[in-house]
């Protein structure tokens, strides 16, 4: 049987036995003379014979139809075409006429999240734009090329291009090219500018006004020049800071889309974190405690971005916590969270016992140059950017950030990474 017969191509080519059946029975009542009544019987009986003949045959037929399309994403491409396509750096999609998926490269997995093929595309893309530009394309023949933009779990930027490929059946394509770092560069250069002719507008305006200062009536006068001195090293000191934290947000954001591979200790980082702090707490008799369950996992991440991460929370609880306090750090396995791609995480929470943080200034704590008290941030030597490195950080490791705190009763911030099998190779 040809397989690109329908059920009723199969009807009419077999329709020709049925109307010999009755001729024949037709014919040999005639000839016996026996009464029309026989004629009917025995036409009826062909008839019978033909219809369940004919049922089995549909049944065959769309049970060819069932396999066909369960093996037409193995038979469409050839192996070596498969390959190649497997191994293209754009995710790409091969769908037939109804949007069921036919064949998708390892890129296309790696954006959709799951294995995709012999299922709908709407089950896997959510994009409307996606979707109504497959259809058109399947329904047309016409081609369309667009941008969209995919919010989650890490904004991301694509253009897409669908196209309708000859053939029997006809196959649609999807092919996608990823413009997140172009997009963020262009993003990052323009933040970039804005933020530092901000922020370093006014440690740049002491700076030179104390400079006219000292070249003026202060020239001569050495307590002055002293002091004059002194401040401007603090806000040449100031923007320095600010201009690596800029630097180092810009970096972090510009890949931020892209997952690290590496795969460290967080005990480790913990620890080198703490020691290369302990200096500042010392200097505010600050205890600092760190409580690492036994037989942790490693985490996926970067190690350098990881250390800058706690670095900069132990940072703020030392900064922010009452002499002769105490800052808590404590890492511990936790429960894999509901969810598609669900997996186990690990847990580490700092906790201070300084003065704690309103409820309305929580939510923008990780915005770029916010800061609950301005004079006090100075004061200290922020630059309004720790905890926006902190976020981004956390996004790129496809982590979360929670912060707990009351005033008067200190601040928690927790950070959940994923966790690794734990008999992964650490560096």
């Amino acid at each position: 049987m040809n397989p690109q017969e329908t059920y009723w191509s199969v009807l009419a080519r077999l329709l020709w036995p049925a109307l010999a059946g009755l001729a024949l029975g037709a014919a040999v009542a005639i000839l016996w003379d026996r009464d029309t009544l026989y004629a009917v019987l025995g036409g009826g009986v062909l008839v019978a014979a033909l219809v369940t003949y004919l049922a089995r045959e549909g049944r065959l037929h769309l049970a060819e139809q069932a396999l066909e399309l369960g093996q037409k994403g193995d038979t469409l491409l050839s192996p070596m075409a498969r390959e190649v396509l497997a191994h293209l750096p754009d995710p790409l999609m091969l769908l037939d006429t109804s949007g069921r998926v036919l064949f998708a490269n390892a890129s296309m997995h790696t954006v959709i999240g799951v294995a995709p093929e012999n299922k709908h595309v709407s089950l896997m893309v959510r994009t409307p734009q996606v979707l109504e530009a497959i259809e058109l394309t399947g329904e047309t023949g016409e081609s369309r090329d667009f941008e969209f933009v995919s919010p989650v779990p890490v904004t991301r930027h694509y253009q897409a291009h669908t196209a309708l490929l000859a053939g029997r059946p006809p196959v649609t394509m999807l092919v996608l090219h990823d413009l997140t770092a172009i997009k963020r560069s262009e993003q990052m250069r323009a933040d970039f500018v804005a933020n530092a002719s901000h922020e370093l507008r006014t440690p740049l305006a002491a700076v030179s006004g104390f400079i006219d200062t000292l070249k003026g009536h202060a020239r001569d006068d050495p307590k002055a020049r002293d002091r004059f001195l002194d401040i401007m090293s603090v806000e040449a000191g100031r923007m320095r800071r600010l201009i690596e934290d800029l630097l180092s947000l810009t970096r972090i954001e510009l890949n931020e889309h892209v997952r690290p591979s590496g795969k460290v200790s967080l005990e480790a980082i913990l620890r080198e974190a703490l020691a290369a702090l302990s200096p500042l707490a010392q200097i505010d008799r600050i205890t600092l405690e760190l409580n690492a369950a036994p037989g942790l996992p490693p985490v996926v991440g970067d190690r350098d971005e990881l250390v800058q991460l706690f670095q900069n929370l132990i940072h703020n609880a030392i900064k922010y916590g009452r002499e002769d306090g105490h800052v808590w750090v404590s890492v511990q396995p936790v429960g894999a969270a509901s969810g598609r791609g669900a997996q186990a995480m690990l847990a580490t929470t700092i906790k201070d016992d300084g003065e704690g943080i309103a409820a309305d200034a929580i939510p923008r704590l990780t915005e770029r140059f916010y800061r609950v008290d301005v004079k006090r941030s100075r004061e200290k030597g922020g630059t309004g950017l720790g905890l926006a490195i902190v976020k981004h950080i956390v996004n790129r490791h496809q982590g979360r950030l929670s912060i707990e705190s009351r005033k008067g009763e200190g601040s928690t911030f927790t950070i959940l990474l994923p966790a690794t099998p734990a008999d992964a190779a650490v560096t």
